[in-house]
């Protein structure tokens, strides 16, 4: 079984780095307590060239061009109905961490591995007048616990060493692909509770110095078998990559994947040659309402393949400038309320397939975008 990897969680941008960004998601489900809706929200800590160190938040998109963006960046927000993304942006002298623990606190906003606080508002009129916020407008306060109970380690490729010489261009660790949350959250005066049985949440953590392109990503924890006519409460899927690149070299559709099923862990990592790892995907946007993604997993001894989709309403196009102040990102769809269809086969060794198990799945987060489209 996988292990955790706190270290992997800390701060990874020294005080000299120039080119670089270190970001830290967490998703979950609320349910307001006015009508007993649920609703879906994220709230990703942001950090980009924090060696720039200007005096304010420096934007990347301004009117005298591109230009190397430094900043602390909250990003938070919602979707399914009237979905919103709010960016609050604070300097890098404003940051306090620690350098053996996740530990950030700005603004009075804060996160570490158990906890997190904190408050995004941005006016219609700031919202208008500043597009290099890349923001809509809006209110959100959250006060959470964070329980992280089952982590994805993509293994050696994001060790120290690796991490030391740069060999990805985008790193990424999930040390709580199923993660409970319980606390409040705050949406333009409407209270949301989060409970921990109920709150379906994610946690991982990106870093390095470019983003990938195409970018692919779907995650849950709320799956159901249909084989056994059971909630799986021990069971949860991640799946990361698109198109990784390793000293500069693209490796194309290329996915790092971990299901646990059940407690035992099922990876399919293309980095690990002896796995015998071969995945596969497509995405289409072009049904009318819906976004798709068809994907393979397959290692020597087990294939999942993943049938998901989120409706077009429950989705929003989320917002980064590359550390190298361009945004090539604008069409990078994001939503928190996926479906879909899991069917686990088992592989043996003379290659006969049978179907272990039939699953569904909701409360799904997923994403997928390509530059410049």
């Amino acid at each position: 079984m996988n292990k955790s990897d706190l270290t992997r969680d800390y701060l990874m941008l020294s005080k000299h780095n120039k080119k670089g960004y270190d970001w830290w998601w967490h998703s979950f489900t609320g349910i307001c307590e006015k009508t007993g809706k649920e609703k879906p929200f994220y709230v990703e800590f942001y950090i980009t060239n924090p060696g720039l160190n200007t005096p304010k938040p420096q934007f990347g998109q301004s009117s005298q061009g591109s230009t190397r963006p430094c900043y602390i960046m909250m990003n938070v927000g919602t979707w399914g109905e009237n979905p919103r993304q709010l960016h609050n942006f604070y300097p890098i002298s404003e940051l306090k961490s620690k350098a053996d623990e996740l530990s950030l606190t700005f603004g009075g906003n804060s996160l570490s591995e158990t906890s997190t606080k904190g408050k995004v508002e941005l006016s219609k009129a700031d919202a208008k007048n500043h597009p290099e916020y890349m923001s809509d407008a809006g209110c959100i306060s959250w006060d959470l616990t964070i329980d992280k109970q089952i982590a994805f380690n993509v293994g050696y490729g994001a060790n120290r060493t690796f991490r030391t010489m740069n060999s990805f261009e985008m790193f990424w660790h999930a040390e709580g692909m199923k993660t409970q949350y319980s606390g409040e959250v705050i949406l333009d005066g409407e209270k949301y509770i989060v409970s921990p049985e109920t709150s379906y949440g994610y946690a991982d953590k990106n870093w390095g110095k470019d983003f990938t392109s195409p970018w692919l990503w779907i995650a849950t924890s709320d799956i159901y078998s249909q084989t056994h006519q059971k909630k799986l409460n021990n069971t949860a899927l991640d799946i990361g990559g698109g198109c990784p690149k390793a000293f500069g070299i693209p490796f194309n559709k290329k996915l790092l994947a971990q299901f646990t099923y059940e407690g035992e862990d099922l990876e399919f990592n293309f980095s690990k040659l002896l796995s015998g790892t071969h995945n596969a995907f497509t995405f289409t946007e072009k049904d009318k309402n819906k976004i798709t993604w068809n994907i393979v997993l397959k290692n020597k001894e087990y294939e999942l393949v993943c049938i998901v989709s989120c409706d077009k309403k429950d989705t929003l196009f989320i917002n980064y400038e590359s550390p190298n102040g361009k945004k090539l990102h604008n069409h990078l769809w994001n939503g928190g309320n996926a479906t879909g269809t899991l069917v686990l086969h088992k592989i043996d060794k003379q290659k006969n397939v049978t179907i272990l198990d039939v699953m569904t799945f909701k409360h799904g987060g997923c994403e997928y975008g390509e530059y410049n489209k």
